[in-house]
């Protein structure tokens, strides 16, 4: 059975099909679904979706992109969501530069926050980190982050950076972009790392791999992501499924 470690199904892509498509997942294997938050408010949807189907589960956080929404008021708001008996991490939280705002300081502010949070509850966290790897990595070092634990989600960095993830206790989110044809660099972050580091994700509804690239993803599709890392790692893809099923148990204490 799979365990889909990152969704989105709170996102309005599934306003129209929701319910059905969820309680379709056993159809494809899939046992249990984390949903991450990513604001106050999805956050909030995140908690009633787990609330609503004994397989799924919830993380709390606010994604850097939303870090502005943050104050104490509102940070005091998630931390009563965090001690819901159905979040199972903070997350996901971290740093994106790709954009220009929210600024580097406010998102860095919040990201310290929200790690220091985690471990004042001893939850894992999802870290979302989008072209602003020695920062990212930096700020976890300086804060023992590892000693928690958590997944660097949607690994976008180098086979090197991954391994001082691992070093440092983190493990290795992978989703449909190891499907990609051009996905060099993820392949070979695959072939480098141990299957006991690494986590199946969709990101959903974001990022289908192929080959239902282009179109609305969900945890469907993670048969086609842990096809390819059998491909790579040269495993059984039951074996994958299982391995990286216990990986995720481990980590979300689930």
């Amino acid at each position: 059975m799979i365990f889909e470690t990152h969704a989105h199904y709170d996102d309005a892509a599934y306003d129209e099909d929701r319910d059905i498509l969820l309680a379709s997942m056993q159809e494809s294997q899939i046992e249990v679904i984390v949903n991450v938050g990513a604001s106050l408010p999805s956050t909030a949807a995140s908690i009633a979706l787990a609330e609503k189907y004994p397989f799924v589960y919830a993380a709390a956080g606010v994604h850097p992109s939303e870090t502005t929404e943050l104050n104490e008021e509102t940070f005091a708001q998630l931390v009563r969501q965090c001690t819901h008996k159905k979040v199972v991490a903070v997350g996901e939280i971290g740093l994106d530069y790709y954009w220009e705002e929210p600024a580097h300081d406010v998102q860095t502010l919040w990201f310290v926050r929200q790690l220091e949070l985690a471990k004042r509850i001893k939850k894992p966290v999802i870290i979302h980190s989008r072209e602003a790897a020695k920062d990212t990595y930096d700020i976890l070092a300086a804060h023992n982050a590892g000693e928690n634990g958590g997944v660097i989600h949607c690994f976008a960095y180098s086979a090197e950076m991954a391994e001082a993830y691992i070093k440092m206790g983190f493990y290795i989110g992978i989703g449909g972009v190891v499907t990609f044809k051009n996905a060099k660099k993820l392949k070979e972050v695959v072939t480098a790392i141990p299957i006991e580091r690494i986590l199946l994700e969709t990101d959903c509804p974001y990022l289908s791999p192929e080959p239902k690239r282009g179109s609305r993803n969900s945890s469907h599709n993670l048969p086609y992501i842990a096809q390819k890392i059998a491909e790579i790692k040269r495993m059984s893809y039951d074996e994958v499924v299982t391995r990286t099923a216990e990986n995720a148990r481990k980590m979300y204490r689930i």
